[in-house]
């Protein structure tokens, strides 16, 4: 439903913190988490979410190696839809600023039980997100140096999926103490981290442009012969090789999750949404188009093997000499460290919102604040607990783990779509109305949230699509691993939802202690 626009000086964009609260007191919640973080704070959280060097270094070979070099051309595709996406975002982030974003978005538009399945598969989701995040540590700290190799030399059978939990674990350990101290410390390293990580892009971008061999009309147009003789030809391939970007354009929510510690976060965190996509597809695209313009050696088969498993590493290294491309590589170590930063908290405030409606199993526990630190403390243990759990799935099981992480991002790409159908729903039906003064797509409203939505079920299709490349990808060939995104999904939603409409619904609403003073609109179980 939606919610009548309270009474009060100023205006959405005028700024004071009982503005910034007012969105909070129209939602029922009381406000309890500590207002602290800027402009800058709130683009860096949705920015190191992205982490575009992360994302790069770590997918660059799956592009390369199911759709050659041309699947570049995936990465301008990811983001028009995924900039419809946000756009909708933008409206609601000026609307509703509020903790645990696409929980409440859902809830809001589209009724509790739409609420609960989508923050639930968010949640799950991001603690998934943590883990896979966290395994970056074990692709780039050994290439710098063999002595981040402590179990084993790396060439044991289990050698490197071991050290990776090791690592990720520290890595997981230290983002969750962080967390527990409160969002200043979270946000400052944050904020520095991204510094360092938009220097270290641009000036990637700038060193391989210095390194050019080749034009685009080549590079750009190869596609190593691949999806010949298969039913969709190149098309198919493309497809399959677009998940490296979709892989890695999503979590620019996470700028208006933090909106209950945000100053005016109705006008920054439309704006934090969209320059955090933007600039990570300007960034990311002229270093993935630099990338295969400045390789040496592009075509031959041995530089196809080398690109489709050294991947972005392999690039760097080669081409700008071992010293220049392990500074590179340390600044890839920066990006990863905040990037698991960025998705522990998004997914601390998702927790906590759910929480505080009675919508988890020891709802009161979860949404305690900390009245030292204004931080509820609790949700990051737990979530950085579970996500080393998930990380000791990778040492016997590297088959499971990749389809597990695979998955969670099309739960993610689903509970997007939790937010944006319902939206259209209300726009068909002429009830949503922006917030007055604030962000607002006008009359493009509804087109844009059409292409929202088209979008947002054709790549969550694509996604899921069972390939042996993607759930398969290495013998022993196994059915429920290639059919493991419905499965999985199936169990986590389908057994989730099950438990919430048995148990948990008739429990749900907002617990007394954050209720807001006045009167609130409380959902009704």
């Amino acid at each position: 439903m939606t919610a009548t626009e309270p009474a009060g000086p100023g205006g959405p964009a005028g700024g004071g913190q009982r503005d910034d609260d007012s969105s909070l007191a129209e939602l029922g919640y009381r406000p309890e988490l500590k207002r602290t973080l800027g402009n800058f704070h709130t683009f860096a959280a949705g920015i190191s979410y992205i982490s575009i060097l992360t994302g790069t270094f770590q997918l660059f070979y799956f592009g390369v190696a199911n759709g050659g070099p041309a699947y570049w051309w995936s990465w301008p595709m990811v983001f028009v839809g995924q900039l419809m996406v946000a756009l909708c975002f933008c409206e609601l982030a000026a609307r509703y600023p509020v903790a645990g974003s696409v929980y409440n978005w859902s809830k809001t538009l589209g009724g509790p039980h739409i609420g609960w399945l989508g923050g639930w598969m968010m949640m799950t989701a991001t603690m998934v997100t943590l883990s896979a995040v966290a395994l970056a540590y074990q692709v780039t700290l050994p290439q710098i140096d063999p002595a981040f190799q402590f179990i084993g030399d790396g060439s044991g059978e289990t050698d490197a999926a071991a050290n990776a939990v090791l690592l990720g674990t520290a890595l997981i350990l230290f983002s969750t103490v962080v967390n527990a101290f409160g969002v200043k410390l979270m946000a400052r390293i944050n904020s520095a981290g991204v510094f360092i990580e938009l220097i270290a892009a641009v000036a990637l971008i700038i060193l391989l442009a210095a390194h050019i061999t080749r034009g685009p009309g080549t590079a750009l147009t190869e596609t190593y012969g691949l999806g010949g003789g298969e039913n969709l030809g190149y098309f198919g391939a493309f497809l399959t090789a677009s998940l490296a970007s979709a892989y890695v354009m999503y979590g620019f929510d996470t700028a208006s999750s933090l909106g209950e510690e945000s100053l005016n976060p109705a006008r920054n965190a439309p704006r934090a949404i969209l320059r955090a996509l933007v600039a990570s597809f300007l960034l990311g695209a002229f270093i993935l188009l630099f990338a295969l313009l400045a390789v040496p050696d592009l075509t031959s088969g041995t530089a196809r093997e080398q690109l489709s498993t050294g991947g972005l590493q392999y690039v760097v290294l080669e081409t700008l000499g071992s010293t220049i491309g392990e500074i590179v590589l340390w600044c890839v170590v920066v990006a990863i460290t905040v990037c698991v930063l960025a998705v522990q908290a998004a997914g601390i405030r998702l927790m906590f919102a759910m929480a505080r409606d009675n919508n988890l199993p020891a709802g009161s526990l979860l949404a305690r604040v900390s009245p030292r630190f204004k931080t509820p403390v609790v949700p990051a243990i737990v979530i950085g607990l579970v996500g080393v759990v998930i990380l000791v799935i990778n040492i016997n099981q590297p088959q499971i783990f990749s389809v597990i992480t695979s998955i969670a991002i099309i739960m993610i790409y689903m509970a997007y779509l939790l937010v944006t159908v319902p939206m259209l729903v209300q726009r068909l039906r002429g009830t949503w109305q922006p917030r007055e003064g604030a962000f607002s797509l006008g009359r493009f409203g509804l087109p844009v949230n059409v292409l929202a939505v088209l979008w947002g079920t054709a790549m969550a299709i694509n996604l899921a699509w069972p390939r042996p490349e993607v759930y398969n990808a290495q013998p022993p060939r196994h059915w429920y691993l290639q059919w493991g995104a419905f499965l999985f999904i199936g169990i986590v939603a389908g057994g989730g939802f099950l438990y919430y409409w048995f148990v948990q619904r008739h429990r749900t609403g907002i617990l007394t202690e954050h209720q807001a003073e006045v009167m609130g609109i409380q959902e009704a179980p």
